[in-house]
């Protein structure tokens, strides 16, 4: 999912033209539909064979409009990607619009996760910007009729080095037509600013969707509402996945003022197996009605499930050697045998529920053939495709129209508000406006998954770990979302889902390492798993850092120094340009960035508390962000209660494009990564989610939220993404934390008041 960072995110595959069709039109920065037939920018848009809003448009006026394909969750992630375009752009930021345009095959892949959307992207949007300047310096020095290679740009205007003349972006866009086309060759030559000449990029400046947001202009897909709109309401599953309903008595909802009827429908996409769909005039009558009609239910396969049959298929598998190769480095049965110190764990994370303060929605309406989605969604060319699939008609007729999104964490990846949104709609004739509950979007909601690893070191006669075997039991989120994206496994005998495995193949330096990865069939069906903010590295990595500790506690050796000690850039750990540039030594000048904010084993601390550190290198391997943290953690001696005093985390992130949303990004995930692994817990029993609504799934409140010291690092190497390294770090940080305050080994999520004390019972 990184080889985008080599084709300039698609940049580079057709030929980049600037151009207007006529004087006066505004400019256009995109791709020719048919490259190579046309002559030029002016040739292309008039023979319609030119996409002018992929990436950048400027009015008359030269005010700039950058077409942000990601989705806006509170990240203000269009801000940053605009920043970048401007930046080489040389315009006045006064003059910088963003939007979020509807969806089309021409924009590529659409998809929002992964702390994907500024790392793949800044270098694109910087070229884009770059060519756009370059284009309008050439028209200026044309008009001011000098050399354009004595001319330059800065603040929207063109300026001669020699006379001082000057013309402003406007004055040339307005004045004739532009017509610059550049190659693929060109564009990768185009010669971008380095760190430490940047004037935008590295600036916090305010975001630009900020005042939309204050004034309540800003249209959340719950605020959609669109002539002749009926109110669908989803009549609640009795099990997770894979009820349906046989038949409905609507005699109890028929008196009810607005009621319009209830739709058994089947989805053909098996999101679910089917529907009992509500229709009303009113969303009271809706609600109303979905309580008195009465569905004979068949309850599908899973009606008997519980997390205890989940978690033990995963022990079982494991213990049976199922799964596949992810990671083999080295002999790891000879450094088992050579070990001087052999040290073995179990691992355990529970369901985890996104917790969106938006539920899913969704208004669909059909117009002149054309299926129209009014939603926040961040992965629109599956979530069309699917929609397409299940109203069977062509993705092309299926049009998402991006909203703003309140909060997404993944969850908003998934089609099944617009699924049945569109199948009521096609069955009622009309528009439908589909709302979670907020207790359906608790049980319905496509889960983290459950997992089970074990990890098994040895440690050598010097008191080194140089082997480790690792297993990691999970559902496969990929496998359901996009089975295209599996992978090959190393030893050549199976499919692996990486994004259930990632974090598992670390940057510290053990020779012999050995990853097995293991599907867990009946998680898989039974709570059909979703990617949640941070993915597989939220799990792996609690498994390799708590491991860590423990290995380290086990030979006598400080955790820090143990660390340390393994993190060097050599061999696989020397890192490659862009991503991964100084390999190991950034994780570990992060790590000890923390520790000496934090005063790591120097800083007096009360009875009962202890500080417990952590190194990530979230999210892929080959996408790095070098990230560290120092947790402070009392824990009441009588009872087991953790207390999370302060977190100290450092992350390199190469160059932080908007310093602001950067900082902001790391506290909302540190809160977010304290909350899951302390507060958080979802279980199932029948078949059904037991949680319901924030009285039962209960997650960290603001009076528990800790000091967070953050230290953002830069040294000029490519941007990181910053959205979700944090949440994977405080976790194993937080349990190091209580080790060190109480001697209590804590290995499983959520970390209570009552695992804690057992832990101190037993050590």
């Amino acid at each position: 999912m990184t080889k985008h960072m080599k084709d300039l995110g698609g940049a580079t595959r057709r030929d980049i033209l600037v151009g207007s069709a006529v004087a006066g039109t505004g400019l256009v920065v995109g791709y020719s539909v048919l490259p190579h037939l046309t002559g030029g920018a002016r040739e292309a848009l008039a023979a319609g064979n030119f996409e002018p809003s992929l990436f950048l448009t400027m009015e008359p006026s030269g005010i700039a409009t950058v077409h942000v394909t990601k989705t806006e969750m509170g990240q203000h992630v269009g801000t940053a990607l605009a920043q970048a375009v401007a930046e080489e752009l040389e315009i006045d930021w006064n003059d910088v619009r963003i939007d979020y345009p509807d969806s089309h095959e021409k924009w590529g892949l659409m998809i929002t996760g992964g702390s994907w959307s500024v790392n793949w992207t800044f270098d694109r949007n910087s070229r884009i910007g770059a060519a756009a300047r370059m284009a309008l310096v050439e028209a200026g020095a044309n008009m001011l009729g000098v050399p354009a290679s004595e001319c330059s740009a800065a603040n929207s205007t063109v300026t001669h080095t020699g006379t001082g003349q000057s013309t402003t972006y406007s004055e040339i866009i307005s004045a004739g037509p532009i017509d610059r086309t550049f190659s693929e060759d060109e564009m990768k030559a185009i010669e971008l600013k380095k760190f430490g000449e940047y004037k935008l990029v590295g600036t916090s400046v305010p975001a630009l969707d900020i005042p939309a947001k204050i004034d309540g202009t800003a249209r959340y897909g719950i605020d959609v509402f669109v002539p002749n709109m009926a109110y669908g309401r989803i009549v609640t599953w009795p099990t997770r996945w894979g009820a349906m309903p046989n038949s409905v008595d609507d005699s109890a909802a028929s008196g009810i003022d607005g009621y319009i009827g209830t739709e058994i429908i089947e989805d053909p996409t098996g999101v679910q197996r089917g529907y009992a769909i509500v229709l009303a005039e009113t969303i009271w009558a809706a609600e109303k009605a979905a309580d008195a009609v009465s569905v004979d239910w068949d309850l599908g396969p899973n009606a008997n499930v519980s997390t205890a049959d989940i978690l033990g298929y995963a022990k079982k598998a494991t213990a049976d050697g199922e799964g596949f190769a992810w990671v083999i480095d080295g002999d790891t049965d000879a450094g088992m045998s050579n070990a001087a110190t052999v040290v073995e764990a179990e691992y355990e994370t529970s369901l985890g529920y996104h917790g969106m303060m938006e539920p899913m929605n969704c208004v669909a309406m059909e117009q002149d053939g054309v299926w129209h989605l009014f939603t926040a969604c961040q992965w629109s060319t599956r979530c069309t495709a699917m929609t397409a699939e299940a109203l069977g008609v062509e993705p092309a007729n299926v049009v998402h129209h991006q909203q703003y999104a309140g909060t997404g964490f993944g969850r908003r990846l998934e089609p099944d508000a617009m699924i049945p949104a569109a199948l009521a709609a096609k069955a009622a004739g009309r528009p439908v406006k589909l709302v979670f509950t907020r207790e359906q979007d608790v049980m319905f909601d496509f889960h983290q998954s459950l997992t089970y690893q074990t990890v098994k070191g040895g440690v050598n006669v010097a008191g080194d770990l140089d082997t480790m075997v690792h297993t990691v039991c999970s559902a496969w989120a990929t496998k359901r979302q996009a089975p295209g994206f599996l992978a090959e496994s190393v030893d050549k005998k199976g499919k692996i889902d990486p994004f259930s495995t990632n974090g598992s193949d670390h940057w510290y330096n053990v020779p012999n390492q050995y990853v097995r990865s293991i599907e867990n069939i009946v998680g898989q069906s039974a709570t059909p798993p979703g990617q949640l903010r941070a993915v597989a590295p939220t799990w792996t990595m609690w498994a390799v850092e708590s491991f860590l500790d423990e290995a380290a506690h086990a030979v006598g050796r400080d955790p820090l120094e143990f660390r340390t000690s393994l993190l060097k850039a050599v061999g696989k750990n020397v890192g490659t340009p862009p991503n991964t540039v100084g390999g190991s030594e950034r994780l570990r000048n992060a790590l000890l960035v923390a520790a000496g904010r934090a005063g790591y084993g120097v800083k007096p601390l009360p009875a009962n508390t202890g500080q417990g550190i952590a190194s990530v290198t979230s999210q892929e391997r080959g996408s790095p962000t070098w990230t560290a943290c120092v947790a402070e953690v009392h824990v009441d001696p009588e009872s087991g209660e953790p207390t999370v005093r302060k977190l100290s985390i450092a992350m390199d992130v190469g160059t932080a494009v908007n310093p602001d949303g950067v900082l902001a990004q790391i506290q909302g995930s540190a809160i977010y990564g304290t909350s899951r692994v302390l507060y958080e817990n979802i279980t199932m029993k029948d078949g059904s989610i037991e949680q319901s609504n924030f009285d039962t799934w209960t997650p960290m409140r603001i009076n528990q939220v800790p000091e967070i010291d953050v230290s953002i690092i830069q040294n000029g190497h490519y941007p990181a993404g910053t959205g979700e390294p944090v949440v994977t770090v405080v976790g194993p940080a937080i349990a190091n934390a209580i080790q060190a305050a109480v001697g209590a080994r804590v290995r499983s999520w959520p970390i209570t008041a009552e695992k804690v004390k057992a832990a101190m019972q037993e050590a």
